[in-house]
């Protein structure tokens, strides 16, 4: 069990760091760092619940992921001073696109098929 934290831990290092290249790169579109989020956090969710199926690993981080993109369409002043910080920003994003739901659900959809070929 160790041993697969430690391979999830790489993975998840691998993801961000290929999301936050994405970022600096002009023409890779951002829809890519939306996909890359979404299979970071289906990794990190896998890491934490190591026991529990895969299946419903994809589908806690689905939820996820369409909460936060919702929570997106609320906006008072707290909450935007914490999306303007960096883990903010990273974690809560700015703004609700329907795009980003469809990226997500590729981003968990990949994230899960990879890893039921582990």
């Amino acid at each position: 069990m160790k041993n697969q934290r430690v391979n999830y831990l790489i993975i998840i290092s691998t993801i961000i760091l290929l999301g936050l290249f994405s970022r600096t790169v002009t023409f890779i579109p951002l829809c890519i760092g939306d996909f890359l989020y979404a299979a970071t956090i289906y990794f990190v969710v896998r890491f934490l619940l190591l026991k529990t199926s895969k299946l419903k690993i994809a589908w806690i981080t689905i939820t996820i992921c369409f909460a936060i993109e919702f929570s997106q369409l609320y906006q008072s002043d707290w909450i935007i001073g914490v999306r303007k910080t960096v883990p903010g920003h990273f974690i809560l994003g700015q703004g609700f696109l329907f795009s980003d739901l469809i990226a997500y659900t590729f981003g968990v959809l990949t994230a899960f098929i990879l890893d039921r070929t582990r």
